[in-house]
C-alpha cells in the first residue's frame, strides 16, 4: 500500500456499483487476484483513515464484490440507503476477521448475512451484540465490539433475556438427562456451535458460561442432599462424642478410691470376724456357722460412689432339706429337715423350720456382740428386710453392713431352676455345670398378703462367679486380654436409678439387684465379647437402656436363674420409669451433665 497516490473520492455509491459489474473485473481474475495475494497477519492492526494508502474506491470493489455472491444482484434501490459509513466499516470488519484467520459463515444462495463478523476490539470497547446458535435457535450474547456502534436498550435486553432462558433450559435438560447422556449432550451441542460459527470467540468473551460451570451447578444440586447426610453423619458423630465424655467422665467420678475402699474393707472384715467368733463359742444354735459369704456390689466390683454398703451373708449348714413352693413362682419355699439337727430343733413348728423364729435369735445374738464395740450400732428392723443392718463411721463416712443369717444346702437346685442360667452359648455347657454342682442358700424372707416369713432361694455366690469371670474369652478384662464396658455399663445404669429415685420418691421400689439381672441378660443376648468394647461404651449403655426400657415397658422382668419369677411383680411404676429413662437417652443424659457441673 505505500508509494500509492492519495485515493481519488467517489461521487455516487452507483458508480463504484458500475465498475465493479464492469466486464473488465470478472469473477475469474478476482479469483485469480486473491488467491495471489496473501492473507494479513492476525497482528496487523489497521491504520486510520486518513493513512489508509488503499482507496476508498478499491473497498467499495470489494464490498460489492462480497454481495455479488448470490446468484442474484442486489437491487440499487437497497444500495441507495445512505448507509455508505455503516457498510463501509463492516467490510472492514469482515476484513479484519479474515487476516486473524477466522471463516466467514457459508451462507445459502439468494440470502443475505445477518450478522456481520466484527474484528477483535479492545475490553474497554466490548460491548454486546447478539450471535445466533444454530442448535436451539436461541441467542448468545457475545461481547464484542459494533464496529462503533452501540446496540439499542432494547436489542440489549432481548440478548440478555434470550440468554438466561437458553442456559436455563441448559440446566433444567442436564438435570433430567444421565450423565453419560448429558456429557455427550454438551459435547454435540459444542461441536455445532463451533461448525455453526467457526473459531467463535472463547467462552471467556461471550456471555455464555463455560460448560465447567454448569457442570458445577448441576453437580452442586446433586450433592446438596449428599452435603445434609454429611452433616447429619457429622452431627451424629458430635453428639456421640459428646455422649462418650460425659459417660465416662461419669465414670471417673463412679470410681472408688483404693484408700478408701482398703480402710473401710478393714473395718467391715474385723466386725464380721467378731460376730463369727461370738456365735461358735457363745451360742448352741449358730455354732455350725460357715465361712462368710462376702457378695454385693463391693465384692463384685460393682460398688460406685463410695463404699459405703456391704452385704455378707453367715450361712448355717443343713446336710438334708424337703423344699414346699410356696406361691406360684418357685422363688420361695417352706423347709422341712429330713434329718434331725439338735442346734436347729428349736425353731421347728409342726415340723417346718420357722424363717421367724430364727432370724429374731440370730438377732438378738448379733446385739450382744457388736455391745461390746461402741463404735457400732444396730439398726431397727425394717419391714421385710431379712438383714441385721449396722452402721458405724470411717474418716467422717457413714458405712453400712447387712449381716443375712442363710442356710447353705448342699443338694440339687430346685426344679424351678431348670429353665434358668442359659449361659451355654455365652460360658459354655461345661461352667454351666460346675455352677450348678454349687450348694445354693435359703435366706428367710417376708412373702404373701399377710407377709408370712418364708425361705427364698438365692443365687448370690453364682452372680458374683459369672461377674468376676464374665467374658466369652478367658483373657476378657485380665492383663494378657482385652477389656470390656460390661460392669461399666451396670455402674452406669445404676448411678441413673439411683439419681432418678433421689428425684422421684415413686420409684424407690426398684433396686440395683433389677439392674444386675437385666445385664445378666444382656450378656446371653449378646455373648461375643467384641459386642462389649471399651471403644464402644455409648453404643453399649444405650443398648442396655433399651433392654431395661423393654422390660419395663412389658412390666415383665424375669429371675435369671428362675424365669418363672417376675421381679416387677406388684411394682405399678414401671412405664413411669420406663419413659423417665428414655428421656435422658435421648436427651444425652443431663442429668449426668449436672451433677458434673455442679461437682458431685
Amino acid at each position: 500500500m505505500a508509494g500509492r497516490g492519495k485515493p481519488r473520492k467517489l461521487n455516487s455509491l452507483d458508480a463504484e456499483c458500475t465498475k465493479v459489474s464492469s466486464p473488465d473485473l470478472t469473477e475469474g481474475k478476482r479469483s485469480e487476484k486473491q488467491t495471489k495475494q496473501k492473507p494479513k497477519k492476525a497482528e496487523e492492526k489497521f491504520p486510520p483513515d486518513s493513512a489508509r494508502g488503499e482507496s476508498q474506491h478499491s473497498r467499495a470493489q470489494r464490498t460489492c464484490a462480497t454481495r455479488t455472491k448470490s446468484t442474484e444482484q442486489l437491487p440499487l434501490e437497497k444500495l441507495e440507503k445512505k448507509e455508505i459509513p455503516k457498510t463501509t466499516r463492516t467490510k472492514r470488519c469482515s476484513d479484519r476477521t479474515k487476516s486473524q484467520g477466522l471463516e466467514e459463515e457459508v451462507k445459502p444462495e439468494g440470502t443475505r448475512k445477518t450478522n456481520p463478523r466484527v474484528r477483535k476490539a479492545k475490553p474497554s470497547e466490548m460491548t454486546e451484540i447478539q450471535l445466533k446458535d444454530p442448535t436451539e435457535d436461541s441467542v448468545h450474547t457475545v461481547k464484542a465490539k459494533a464496529c462503533g456502534t452501540k446496540p439499542r436498550l432494547r436489542e440489549q435486553l432481548d440478548a440478555k433475556m434470550q440468554n438466561e432462558q437458553y442456559f436455563e433450559k441448559i440446566s433444567k435438560a442436564e438435570q433430567q438427562t444421565p450423565k453419560n447422556t448429558r456429557e455427550a449432550s454438551e459435547q454435540t451441542t459444542k461441536t455445532e456451535i463451533c461448525a455453526g460459527k467457526a473459531k467463535s470467540p472463547p467462552a471467556k468473551a461471550c456471555g455464555a458460561k463455560p460448560k465447567v460451570e454448569v457442570q458445577s451447578a448441576v453437580q452442586d444440586t446433586k450433592v446438596a442432599p449428599g452435603k445434609s447426610e454429611d452433616l447429619k453423619r457429622k452431627d451424629m458423630t458430635e453428639e456421640k462424642a459428646s455422649t462418650d465424655y460425659i459417660l465416662k467422665e461419669t465414670l471417673k467420678k463412679l470410681k472408688i478410691k483404693m484408700i478408701d475402699k482398703a480402710n473401710a474393707a478393714e473395718v467391715i472384715n474385723a466386725i464380721i470376724q467378731n460376730i463369727i467368733n461370738h456365735l461358735k463359742q457363745n451360742t448352741l444354735s449358730f455354732n455350725d456357722v460357715q465361712e462368710p459369704l462376702k457378695t454385693g456390689s463391693y465384692y463384685e466390683n460393682l460398688k460406685i460412689c463410695n463404699p459405703d454398703e456391704f452385704d455378707v451373708m453367715l450361712p448355717i449348714l443343713v446336710d438334708r432339706v424337703k423344699l414346699e413352693p410356696f406361691g406360684t413362682d418357685g422363688a420361695f419355699y417352706s423347709v422341712e429337715l429330713k434329718r434331725g439337727q439338735k442346734n436347729l430343733e428349736r425353731f421347728l413348728e409342726n415340723g417346718i423350720l420357722s424363717a421367724t423364729k430364727m432370724l429374731n435369735e440370730f438377732r438378738e445374738e448379733v446385739k450382744k456382740c457388736v455391745k461390746n464395740f461402741t463404735e457400732w450400732r444396730v439398726d431397727k428392723k425394717k419391714k421385710g428386710c431379712p438383714a441385721v443392718t449396722l452402721t458405724t463411721y470411717v474418716q467422717s463416712v457413714p458405712i453400712s453392713l447387712d449381716v443375712v443369717l442363710c442356710l447353705m444346702v448342699k443338694s440339687s437346685w430346685p426344679p424351678f431352676t431348670t429353665e434358668g442360667l442359659k449361659i451355654e452359648c455365652w460360658l459354655g455347657h461345661k461352667i454351666k455345670q460346675d455352677y450348678k454342682r454349687e450348694p445354693y442358700y435359703l435366706v428367710p424372707k417376708y412373702e404373701g398378703k399377710g407377709f408370712q416369713r418364708v425361705w427364698q432361694v438365692s443365687f448370690s455366690h453364682i452372680e458374683k462367679a459369672i461377674l468376676k469371670n464374665h467374658g466369652s474369652k478367658k483373657t476378657c478384662c485380665e492383663q494378657s486380654g482385652e477389656n470390656c464396658c460390661r460392669k461399666s455399663c451396670l455402674k452406669l445404669l445404676k448411678h441413673l436409678l439411683h439419681l432418678l429415685k433421689e428425684r422421684d420418691s415413686s420409684f424407690d421400689k426398684f433396686c440395683s439387684y433389677h439392674v444386675k439381672t437385666t445385664l445378666l441378660h444382656a450378656c446371653c443376648l449378646r455373648t461375643d465379647d467384641n459386642k462389649w468394647r471399651v471403644s464402644d461404651l455409648s453404643d453399649c449403655f444405650q443398648v442396655l437402656l433399651q433392654d431395661f426400657e423393654g422390660y419395663l415397658e412389658n412390666g415383665q422382668l424375669c429371675n435369671f436363674f428362675i424365669p418363672s419369677q417376675n421381679l416387677f411383680s406388684g411394682i405399678r411404676v414401671c412405664k413411669g420409669l420406663s419413659d423417665a429413662i428414655r428421656e435422658e437417652r435421648r436427651k444425652g443424659f443431663p442429668i449426668f451433665r449436672e451433677q458434673l457441673k455442679n461437682g458431685n
